[in-house]
């Protein structure tokens, strides 16, 4: 699972948001709502491009079965976060440093997340 661009992760967000799947054209739409300030206006053409490359890398979903098309994010945001975190460890030769980096810079609350779902999972068998 690789990283996403600035247009990629924009439409990502609004594909992990939506409730069903949305079309290109409603994609382009809300990226000219006020609530997501800065973005220029782009072309339908462009929009396809980023939802072809998406769905290309595994991102998105294409429902093919009706005009326009639907596309959908193949996992949730939180799947997606995991994925990149799991990707991050892959990449360290001290994975311990890295997990003692990473505990050592959570809230108090996160700390009690972590612990809450450590105890959860029962203790390993290594």
């Amino acid at each position: 699972m690789g990283s996403l661009g600035v247009l990629e992760r924009l439409l990502m967000d609004l594909l992990w948001s939506a409730e069903r799947p949305l079309t290109a054209n409603e994609l382009r739409d809300a990226l000219l709502d006020p609530a997501n300030s800065g973005t220029k206006p782009l072309a339908i053409t462009t929009v396809l491009t980023v939802l072809s490359r998406l769905e290309n890398k595994g991102f998105v979903t294409r429902d093919r079965d009706i005009r326009p098309h639907g596309y959908s994010a193949v996992s949730t945001r939180a799947e997606h976060t995991a994925e990149l975190m799991h990707e991050v460890l892959g990449t360290t030769s001290d994975r311990t440093a890295t997990l003692a980096r990473f505990i050592g810079n959570v809230s108090p609350q996160e700390a009690r997340t972590l612990r809450e779902l450590l105890a959860s999972i029962g203790p390993s068998s290594e």
